[in-house]
């Protein structure tokens, strides 16, 4: 497969897999079920997901409660528990325990790391463009040595801007000295790293890692779908 001039990855559900969040759900419901009462734990995992699923859609919110990540999971799962005639302190303590179980179980995606290495022997350049306040989006490069695996990192909480906003691609390649017509965008979100990009010129390229296929209804249509990071390389 010819690779192009530049690359321009997203991070989380990217190169870094925390786990899928139903399934997340589910485990510490089913671990928790005392905090739920009479409720089945699969019931409420499925409310969890619906609410989260809703709430991270409106594109304004994402963009102020991505830099309080705890604060908003809590708001969530106190709104559903609350509906449930569940107790606020119930509520704290599962999303406590959800937040731990998503860190612990954050690790990169197999193959991701001999693809990206790959990748740069074969001279194209590499930028990480991701979303999220510095410390943590930092300490996430720190914790899996992704620094010197790319040309550029770019951090929504250093810059001041971020996908899915024009200048977020444009000073990505700006840096890289490339066009948008010679360069790919892959990640896991359909506006931010397949819609937007296109929308430049940028050829995009949507991980799905958990083979779910496109959701129902999207007008949305990536240049390729991969399920497995290494398929990069074809």
């Amino acid at each position: 497969m010819t690779l192009p001039t530049a690359m321009l990855f997203d991070l989380d559900g990217t190169i870094l897999d925390d786990g899928d969040r139903r399934t997340v759900l589910l485990e510490v419901a089913t671990e928790q079920r005392a905090l739920l009462g009479s409720h089945d734990p699969a019931r409420v995992a499925n409310r969890l997901e619906d609410a989260f699923a809703a709430f991270w859609s409106d594109p304004t919110r994402h963009r102020i409660a991505r830099f309080g990540l705890a604060e908003a999971r809590l708001g969530v799962v106190t709104e559903v528990f609350v509906d449930l005639d569940l107790q606020p302190d119930a509520a704290r303590a599962f999303s406590e325990t959800f937040n731990k179980r998503r860190a612990q179980a954050t690790t990169l995606f197999l193959g991701a790391r001999d693809t990206l290495v790959s990748i740069r022997a074969q001279g194209v350049r590499l930028a990480l463009v991701t979303n999220g306040p510095s410390d943590t989006q930092r300490a996430k490069i720190e914790r899996f040595t992704l620094a010197d695996l790319f040309d550029h990192i770019q951090i929504e909480g250093e810059c001041g801007f971020g996908k899915p906003e024009d200048q977020a691609y444009h000073h990505a390649l700006a840096i890289l000295g490339v066009r948008a017509q010679e360069t790919w965008m892959i990640g896991d979100h359909l506006e931010w790293e397949v819609a937007a990009p296109q929308r430049h010129g940028i050829y995009a390229v949507w991980h799905d890692p958990y083979a779910r296929g496109l959701p129902a209804g999207t007008a949305v249509r990536p240049d390729r779908i991969i399920t497995r990071f290494a398929d990069l390389l074809g």
